[in-house]
């Protein structure tokens, strides 16, 4: 098994303390090994059966020009 090195801000690092009764490298192997999974499965998709992960505040923002905002204003 290979080892890592983390930098944690000291205020983090005091909070964990807190919570002594969690294996915090053992809690990072495993979001790691999680995440690995995921984005393995974001690779092996094809584009015959798509799935896209994509952010809530990018799908939110309004894609409407001023011009649209001002043409579009009647519906509102």
């Amino acid at each position: 098994m290979t080892n890592i090195t983390l930098s944690i801000d000291d205020n983090v690092y005091n909070k964990m303390k807190k919570y002594s009764e969690i294996k915090w490298s053992e809690f990072v192997r495993k979001v790691i090994e999680i995440r690995i999974g995921q984005l393995e499965k974001i690779k092996e998709q094809s584009w015959e059966n798509p799935k896209f992960m994509a952010d809530e505040k990018l799908l939110a923002k309004s894609w409407l020009s001023k011009e649209d905002d001002k043409a579009f204003a009647y519906l509102q």
